[in-house]
């Protein structure tokens, strides 16, 4: 069946305009490991997708899934052993104090509950959040993103060094500019007589396009949000599982949150996610907003998400990640001198985004150029996308099975192109 027929199968099911990558959309029909396969039996490289973290269709991950599912799966008003041993295990690869789990089916849920969580147990109401963020899709959690922001949501600018606050300013000077637009949100909502609840970022503010932050930001900030009565959420929904060379993200930042989210990963694609806290803002939370969710801390799930903790720890997912990712940003770096399009190379772990630019010196984004060149290499074989806030930043993301190899493969891909986008 041709794409054009499938589009018109679409919009007749599903309604027009939903949302599908590329000028002409994949079916696809099968995965493994690192790589995707369509209807006509096309290979492609995923470089985009953090969901299957252990690699497509993993054999572990599907077998613990019809084991369970074959012998039980209901809902969280009944104890089950499977679930409790899940969530002790998964709170314990945290940092203090977060030692509890609340389990959703989302990211979006999971951003949900903790922003209920943070105003329960503070009793205030507004977040700090970041300019050029993205964090969910449900009706609150769109606001974070789209709006109305007051008085709910006190925006600041996200740190970085590439586009900086005040041009040619020190990293110091700019950790100094970004700490007081932090104070200075504060002030005003405490002018206003809006109490504050904490402050939501991504620890690596992935969708802001994986900046280079001032050394000591999230650290600092987060000093000043809890002096002034609030709590630190940090949504690892992107940064978690490994993806960074480390379990976390907070924990290239050195931060660790009151309140975690994490989603995408957990589940390798059963709907999975959960947000973890403190036993004491766990309790108070349930007792002031009586969350319940029917599909959520399901045995199902447990066992899902048990058998892709099992295979991040027994393949080394997470040390694999590092060491690969250090090999493939190293390997990028001199892109950065050899093409002027290339305006900045940087990432953690497997996390690695390319500041695609019209002109170098203005660093001016071009965001239909970094359109054009992801289409370039899905043409090849390699499907990856952009981002940023201005859309323009090239993002690496592959799964954490990725192996050197793979990345030579993709580097001699990535040089090609650019090549061709240069001539």
């Amino acid at each position: 069946m041709s794409t054009n027929t499938q589009l018109e199968r679409r919009d007749a099911a599903m309604g027009r305009g939903a949302m599908s990558f590329y000028e002409e959309p994949i079916e696809l029909v099968r995965g493994e490991g690192i790589w995707l396969f369509d209807a006509a039996g096309k290979k492609y490289m995923d470089i985009y997708n953090n969901v299957p973290v252990a690699g497509h269709c993993h054999p572990r991950i599907v077998e613990a899934m019809q084991h369970q599912a074959s012998t039980l799966n209901t809902h969280s008003r009944y104890v089950n052993d499977a679930v409790l041993a899940y969530s002790e295990r998964l709170m314990a690869h945290h940092a203090e104090p977060l030692t509890s789990l609340v389990m959703g089916c989302s990211g979006s849920e999971a951003l949900e509950v903790a922003v209920q969580m943070a105003r329960a147990a503070t009793g205030g109401q507004a977040l700090l959040i970041s300019n050029a963020t993205y964090h969910g899709n449900t009706t609150e959690i769109r606001r974070l993103t789209f709006g109305p922001f007051e008085p709910d949501y006190k925006r600041v600018s996200f740190p970085q060094t590439y586009r900086p606050l005040a041009e040619g300013a020190s990293e110091e000077e700019l950790l100094a500019l970004h700490l007081a637009e932090i104070e200075r949100a504060i002030n005003e909502l405490e002018s206003a007589g809006i109490p504050l609840a904490g402050m939501l970022f991504c620890p690596i503010f992935a969708n802001e396009g994986l900046p280079n932050v001032p050394k000591g930001f999230l650290s600092q900030a987060a000093a000043r949000v809890r002096e002034a009565g609030g709590l630190v959420i940090l949504d690892e929904v992107q940064a978690g599982f490994g993806r960074t060379g480390q379990w976390w993200g907070y924990e290239v930042m050195d931060c660790p949150p009151d309140i975690v989210t994490m989603g995408k990963p957990m589940g390798a694609g059963i709907p999975l996610s959960g947000t973890g806290t403190s036993n004491a803002i766990a309790s108070t939370f349930h007792e002031k907003c009586f969350y319940f969710n029917t599909t959520a801390s399901s045995p199902l799930q447990a066992a899902v998400g048990s058998a892709v903790l099992d295979v991040i720890e027994d393949e080394q997912l997470v040390e694999r990640s590092a060491e690969v990712g250090a090999f493939l940003r190293g390997e990028l770096m001199p892109f950065a001198d050899r093409y002027e399009r290339v305006g900045d190379v940087r990432g953690h772990g497997l996390f690695v985004g390319i500041e695609w630019v019209s002109d170098r010196e203005k660093r001016v984004a071009d965001q239909p150029g970094a359109k054009a060149f992801v289409e370039r290499m899905k043409a090849k074989g390699f499907l990856m996308g952009a981002a940023g806030q201005h859309g323009n930043v090239l993002k690496l993301r592959p799964p954490l099975v990725f192996e050197k190899e793979h990345a030579e493969s993709l580097l001699s891909a990535l040089d090609e192109t650019m090549q061709e986008m240069h001539g």
